[in-house]
């Protein structure tokens, strides 16, 4: 049985100040297996976080349902961490206290959170720098905070919505090496959600490429490259160029 499964999904919104109705998507179903890295790629508003959001719990179809687990999802779960596009760290708490910040309100003692806390620390590279500050990180450390509290949790899927977004090339770059080296060490379930091409071929075991609003799936790519992969590659370009054609006679431009 799949880990993930989205089934018919619609999600509508109601535009008061326009008086019509909105269809972010539209008949979307997909099956995430356990361990792959699923990107979802579209161009802007095309429901992409929108869908995230309901796999989080955070957002419910208009029609349709969403299953993790074989369980439908009805609200946010210790089953699904969540990495945002800016990692919503508390800049009055240091690393280790942002990332065991769910255990101390469930009143987990302080040498317990310090101690679970720290294996995550290293194992997204930031060992070293416990006793910092949010303000004296760079972007691309602090995402790997976020990254941290969401793995503490121990969750069996971790939802991103574009957190390298802000990043520049080379951060990004070295980002998404440890975001695969993260990702086989923990074992972890990952829907990515991304608008740049390069970015999906880079991480994703699979594409779905979406279309513009109303968001469908218009394809489910299985990505069969080795690792690390090489943009420069005849096989890289060729999914590429592949994914290019299924976004037209999308605006191509959206990708750059």
């Amino acid at each position: 049985m799949a880990l993930i499964t989205i089934d018919n999904v619609s999600r509508t919104f109601e535009d008061s100040k326009r008086k019509q109705v909105v269809t972010a998507l539209e008949n979307v179903s997909l099956k995430v297996e356990r361990n792959e890295f699923l990107c979802l790629l579209g161009p802007s508003g095309c429901g992409k976080s929108t869908l995230l959001n309901m796999i989080a719990g955070f957002d419910k179809p208009s029609s349709g349902t969403v299953s993790v687990g074989g369980s439908l999802v009805t609200e946010p779960g210790a089953d699904r961490g969540v990495v945002f596009q800016q990692a919503n760290l508390m800049p009055w708490l240091p690393v280790w206290e942002n990332v065991a910040f769910h255990l101390k309100m469930r009143n987990v003692p302080k040498p317990e959170r310090r101690e679970r806390a720290q294996r995550y620390i290293e194992m997204v590279g930031l060992k070293g720098f416990e006793n910092h500050f949010p303000s004296e990180l760079s972007g691309g450390m602090n995402q790997r905070v976020g990254i941290a509290r969401a793995l503490l949790m121990n969750p069996e899927v971790i939802l991103m919505d574009e957190p390298f977004g802000a990043l520049d090339e080379q951060t990004k770059m070295d980002m998404h090496a440890e975001l695969i080296r993260i990702w086989r060490e923990s074992r972890s379930t990952i829907v990515f959600v991304t608008h740049g091409i390069d970015e999906s071929l880079a991480l994703g075991t699979h594409v779905a490429v979406m279309s513009a609003r109303p968001g469908r799936i218009r394809e489910l790519l299985p990505i069969e490259l080795g690792r690390p992969r090489d943009p420069t590659s005849a096989e890289f370009n060729d999914y590429k160029r592949h994914i290019l054609a299924l976004l037209r006679p999308e605006t191509v431009a959206e990708f750059a």
